[in-house]
């Protein structure tokens, strides 16, 4: 029984997932718009050497920076600009379609709740993604440290950041923040399904 309620559970999040991933899509330019307005507060206070002005508007972040590179003019070709940055938000945003899959296929008490506090606390790691999406593009622009002014480690930090950021995080913390507020269901029904599982075919051996 724990065998099938544990393929149930799973069956379920994948149907939740395809769904609610497609409702998603539709709106994903307005749900992710808060993580962008986190990220134009942190790039705007923890990046003003390189951030001249943040734009910001549903689906879309540009970034107007001081970082110089070469650009193509109509008179012979040749020219520099200031980069301009950019970043689709929800790009890193469908943890959310992801967190709630698992969240209904659980069906504990309190989903609604749930639901909104988990949006509302999956918008930092989104906004962490955005950043540093953003500052990962300023650095391979800039090209060295220290045209940048800042240290090799500091360039090395933000490489790992966006490699975080953008291949781990969006997956990681819907799961981790699912695992924390249906702890109780992971453990008796998965867990402990998933053991008795392994004593039956230990048994069946």
């Amino acid at each position: 029984m724990a065998h099938r309620t544990i393929w149930g559970f799973f069956f379920a999040a994948l149907a939740w997932f395809l769904v609610l991933t497609v409702v998603w899509m539709q709106v994903s330019a307005w749900t992710s718009y808060p993580a962008a307005g986190l990220a134009h507060i942190a790039l705007g206070n923890g990046a003003k050497q390189w951030v001249r002005t943040v734009h910001k508007e549903p689906g879309r972040i540009e970034v107007d920076t001081r970082v110089i590179v070469p650009a193509a003019t109509q008179k012979d070709g040749k020219g520099v600009a200031e980069l301009i940055a950019e970043v689709e938000p929800a790009r890193y945003a469908y943890g959310l379609p992801l967190f709630l899959a698992l969240l209904f296929a659980a069906r504990g008490r309190h989903m609604a709740g749930k639901a909104l506090a988990g949006y509302v606390i999956l918008w930092v790691p989104q906004a962490f993604s955005i950043v540093f999406s953003i500052l990962k593009q300023i650095i391979v622009a800039g090209g060295s440290p220290a045209a940048l002014g800042i240290a090799a480690w500091q360039m090395e930090g933000i490489a790992l950041g966006y490699q975080f950021g953008s291949l781990l995080l969006p997956t990681l913390a819907p799961v981790l923040l699912w695992l924390w507020f249906d702890r109780a269901f992971f453990s008796s029904i998965v867990v402990e399904g998933w053991l008795n599982q392994q004593m039956g075919r230990g048994d069946g051996g």
